[in-house]
């Protein structure tokens, strides 16, 4: 049933600045009055006024009790929600460039969560120097070590959202053999166990994986169990970028929740989708999949971004033997002419295998990223439009962008369906990760361009997918992106409403909240959301960044165990 639009309205009071340390004679730090309260649950939303004190959510009063507050918002005509949690962020570089977290924190997102294959730490100082020469347009100094030490780090240097983390696998596997493309011994296992044991202890969410890339496609899936199993042992779970999203999207689908099964953890696929139009109709089988392990009694979710293309490195168009051994290993592979010509011959080959749909998909893939500064005009322009600049057919054109720019190039491809969006949506189990960045059009960032997702993700759920479609009604769209996430990886007193959660708050106008990025124009802000509170601080007053940075690590269950 379509959930009645509200009617926007302008709030009477400004949202309050951070809370006071000093006792105050008034009873709440902050009362939101005249809101309708969608808690997370995803049940019927609420008229009841929302008393903070400090931090956390004190107490729900029937609309207009008497009570007193040092500020009081009138959100009438307004909706009031648990802040926004983001399960798939990479704004981490992003964060220590601009603390703000603007294209984020203006869709009320609350809370980022790291670790989709890498994680801030454990570090060695090798690794340590491989990432200082990987840098792009965002450069800072590494000095920290420890997986702890990263979050801290950013909540130190001061930032606008929480921030969370799964302990990545590959960080881990890197940490004990490199980039070595092989499979662990038991003893190599068994000392990533223990990091994994270390960083749950420092407050990991649990583990992520991201299968698809060098050197995690070399991790077979024994070594997996493992490191969920030792995540498990303090409550953590296991969360993967499968290992294929294309021809062989069933199989990986049932290793992710063979690994669940096996280490006795939840278990949750990032981003469902099923990419080449040949695949399209498994994604409809994939949550098949789903489904039968969850009515089997396995705790088995995952999460998605709303749009019809993905964002990562041209670099996954080469052959895997190209790829192994790093990004120095890569680079140098193809700036060898045999080894060059040979690369671009397999790269031919697998092109020549295409359907005309999918042939045309890469053809429109959209350049967003270069490191050098000579190859960022080129921002923007479609791999055809390039290849046809230089005379050169697409396999050659891919070999000579990735060789020149030392790096894995961004750009976004058009593999998927938006039909099988909308699928994905309908289940219950699926929460939203942007997969992106959390940036602004400004300084640093507007040296390359980004997936629309980093900009417009989360309040296009509300203004596409609610409003205009119908597809969830607007406390079912909450539920997704607070309470859901919340519950799946045990973040205690986050995405509620109730008294003694976090003051992690969003006010937004269903009936305008529009994201506005589009993939010709990405980098543009989401517009609706009136004001967000984090940690009972206002970050965001009437539409704008109030330049504030409360952001705090929020840690997993095996930190909370050992203290």
């Amino acid at each position: 049933m379509r959930t009645p639009l509200l009617l926007a309205s302008v709030l009477l009071a400004a949202c309050a600045s951070a809370p006071s340390p000093a006792p105050t004679a008034k009873p709440y730090d902050l009362l939101i009055r005249n809101g309708v309260v969608y808690d997370g649950s995803g049940e019927a939303p609420k008229r009841v006024d929302v008393a903070i004190r400090g931090d956390r959510v004190v107490e729900l009063l029937a609309p207009g009790a008497p009570a007193d507050a040092n500020e009081i918002v009138d959100a009438h005509g307004l909706a009031v929600a648990p802040g926004f949690i983001n399960i798939l962020s990479w704004a981490g570089d992003a964060l220590i460039e601009d603390g703000r977290g603007m294209s984020d924190t203006l869709q009320g997102v609350t809370l980022e969560i790291f670790g989709e294959g890498t994680s801030g730490g454990p570090l060695t100082p090798a690794m340590k120097t491989e990432m200082l020469q990987l840098q792009d347009d965002i450069r800072y100094d590494i000095t920290w070590d420890s997986f702890g030490g990263y979050l801290e780090h950013l909540e130190r240097k001061g930032v606008t959202p929480n921030v969370a983390s799964f302990v990545g696998a590959t960080t881990v596997r890197q940490n004990v053999i490199g980039n070595a493309p092989r499979a662990a011994t038991a003893e190599e296992v068994a000392r990533m166990q223990a990091l994994v044991r270390q960083a749950m202890r420092e407050g990991a969410l649990g583990v992520g994986s991201s299968l698809i890339y060098e050197p995690a496609t070399n991790a077979e899936t024994s070594e997996l169990v493992a490191l969920a199993k030792a995540a498990g042992e303090s409550g953590g779970g296991y969360i993967s970028h499968i290992r294929d999203e294309g021809e062989k999207l069933l199989e990986s689908i049932d290793e992710l929740i063979a690994i669940g099964r096996a280490a006795g953890v939840h278990a949750e696929a990032y981003h469902l989708k099923a990419s080449g139009v040949r695949n399209w109709p498994k994604m409809a089988q994939a949550i098949a999949h789903i489904e039968a392990a969850r009515e089997a009694g396995q705790p088995v979710t995952a999460d998605m971004y709303l749009y019809p293309a993905s964002s990562t490195g041209l670099d996954t168009q080469l052959p895997k033997w190209v790829r192994e051994g790093g990004a120095g290993e890569r680079i140098a592979r193809l700036k060898d002419p045999v080894q060059r010509g040979r690369a671009i011959t397999d790269v031919k080959a697998e092109i020549a295998r295409r359907n005309p749909a999918e042939l045309d998909a890469l053809r429109r893939t959209l350049l967003v990223q270069f490191r050098s500064e000579s190859l960022k005009p080129l921002t923007g322009r479609t791999l055809a439009e390039v290849a046809e600049q230089r005379g050169t057919d697409l396999a050659t054109t891919i070999v000579d962008l990735i060789a020149g720019d030392e790096s894995r190039v961004g750009v976004v491809f058009f593999s998927m369906s938006e039909d099988n969006v909308r699928l994905g949506l309908r289940q219950p189990w699926v929460s939203l990760g942007s997969d992106g960045a959390s940036e602004a059009p400004e300084g640093v960032f507007l040296k390359g361009s980004t997936h629309p997702r980093a900009y417009g993700n989360f309040a296009r759920l509300f203004a596409r997918y609610v409003r205009e479609e119908q597809l969830l009604s607007v406390q079912e769209a909450v539920r997704r992106v607070t309470a859901l996430p919340a519950r799946n990886w045990k973040l205690a007193s986050r995405g509620c409403l109730d008294p003694g959660c976090h003051a992690d708050i969003v006010v937004f106008d269903p009936a305008t909240i529009q994201d506005h990025a589009s993939f010709a124009k990405p980098m543009q802000y989401a517009a609706g959301v009136r004001q967000v509170w984090i940690n009972g601080v206002c970050v965001v007053r009437d539409g704008a960044h109030t330049g504030a940075t409360p952001g705090r690590v929020v840690r997993g269950p095996g930190w909370k165990a050992t203290r």
